[in-house]
């Protein structure tokens, strides 16, 4: 229905009059508008009205099935996500439906909290889509061409977007900092393609990949002569940047000498080639990285004050992905199908239980991690889905929470020692609710609201 509907629309079809009064029931209450069509025809129609921001069919239907109302779901919009249903499942049904488009299958009967978590990130899902087009069509209104947003609609992970989109037409230099692996090169190029440059070069350099000599060579560029191998004139990456965005990776890791040198750049706006002695004017935007503490850094003699504050004029922290864990899924479909594209192959969905371990993992490598981890299960996983199994081992043999943040308690309240066990058992049960709770003797809802009442604790 609408882009910004609170209450997510879905139109649920299937020729059972039973069923489609339960799924009712479950929807409303957990915060969805639902829309029942009693068969595949009654759903042709109702799509022919208005287009549902999710789609959950029956497959198995007389006159008109599940795949025929997918292909007419997906003919009036092609990012609308439908969820196929069945009793009869088997591979040759999931890799039809995964063919066909379809955003998650899933056998009857199914658990009630497995629905509407597969429901949910589908509505996370359409909201993203709604967000980028969105964005694209502001984009366009301010004359610019259209660019895609990295994927992510975590509140904080939307702070840095808006934030790059605000620095973007300006030339300001930018001071992106953040742990290793969270996209700071991505936003990096996310602001040179919404900038004034975009049709500029992107150039790039880790500073901590290249010894220092070398590295000066690189950006400064250098004159025949200068050194042994110095057989002709070299511009630089500088002067190679003309009209077009710099991106300093990892600046954090430069020499004392080198730093000295980019000071200059950053206050007089050029270069001096290695072996020269007249300096040369460059014409580029200047954006810079770093996973370290910079302020510490100064603090130890090993960055300088002043480069500090000329590159910190506007700086984006970008958070880890273990504070974006309702990114997790958006991520991981996005490398999916990056993945299955690269190979020419069908993308594959995640199972729910995939999907838990994943959240509970913390990430330590970040969203570089997520996307080799996400290649890896392209690869091994056997069907249409990614099983817990297709996961590296790393995610699923995590270590529990501990009782207290780096410190030892000597006395840990009654609620801290339930906290750890319950996140003990979880683990053993590779993230499944349902088996932990009936592990614990505890209710299934009973473990839902622990679990957010242990979410608000963090």
């Amino acid at each position: 229905m609408t882009e910004t509907s609170v209450r997510p629309t879905v139109l649920v079809v299937d020729d059972e009059s039973g069923i489609l009064q339960t799924l009712e029931i479950l929807l409303r209450g957990a915060g969805f508008t639902p829309l029942c069509a009693h068969g595949g025809r009654a759903a042709l129609d109702a799509l022919a009205t208005a287009v549902p921001d999710i789609v959950l069919t029956d497959i198995r239907m007389p006159v008109v099935d599940g795949v025929q109302v997918l292909e007419a779901a997906r003919a009036r919009d092609a990012e609308l996500p439908v969820i196929l249903m069945t009793a009869q499942a088997s591979l040759q049904s999931a890799m039809q439906a995964v063919n066909a488009g379809a955003f998650y299958y899933i056998q009857k009967p199914f658990r009630n909290d497995e629905l509407l978590a597969i429901l949910r990130r589908a509505a996370e899902h359409r909201q993203l889509k709604a967000e980028n087009r969105s964005l694209k069509q502001e984009i366009q209104r301010q004359g610019r061409r259209a660019v895609e947003p990295p994927v992510g609609t975590n509140r904080a992970w939307r702070e840095v977007l808006r934030l790059a989109e605000a620095v973007a037409p300006t030339e300001s230099t930018v001071l992106l900092t953040g742990e290793s692996g969270t996209g700071k090169e991505v936003v990096a190029r996310y602001i040179h393609a919404l900038s004034e440059r975009t049709r500029g070069p992107f150039q790039t350099v880790n500073c901590g990949a290249l010894p220092e000599g070398l590295l000066e060579s690189e950006l400064f560029g250098h004159v025949k002569g200068s050194f042994t191998g110095a057989v002709k004139d070299a511009e630089g990456l500088f002067a190679a940047a003309a009209g077009g965005t710099f991106f300093l990776d990892e600046i954090g890791e430069t020499t004392p000498a080198t730093q000295v040198k980019l000071l200059r750049v950053l206050q007089h706006r050029e270069v001096i080639p290695v072996g020269a002695t007249e300096p040369r004017p460059i014409d580029t935007r200047i954006l810079a990285a770093t996973n370290r503490d910079l302020e510490a850094e100064i603090q130890q003699g090993r960055f300088r004050q002043d480069l500090f504050y000329r590159l910190n004029v506007i700086a984006i922290h970008l958070p880890p992905l273990r504070d974006r864990v309702d990114d997790i899924p958006l991520l991981a479909d996005h490398f999916l199908r990056g993945a299955a594209a690269q190979r020419g192959a069908e993308p594959k969905v995640l199972s729910d239980a995939a999907v838990e371990a994943m959240r509970a993992y913390a990430w330590p490598g970040n969203v570089r991690e997520l996307e080799n981890a996400m290649e890896r299960a392209m690869i091994l996983a056997t069907g249409p889905v990614v099983e817990v199994g297709a996961l590296p081992e790393r995610v699923l043999t995590r270590a529990a929470p501990p009782l207290a943040e780096e410190r030892a308690i000597r006395n840990p309240t009654l609620e801290l020692v339930e906290r750890a066990y319950i996140f003990w058992v979880l683990q053993q049960e590779q993230g499944n609710k349902t088996r932990a709770a009936e592990a614990l003797g505890i209710d299934p809802s009973t473990l839902h609201r622990k679990l957010a009442r242990y979410e608000g604790m963090k």
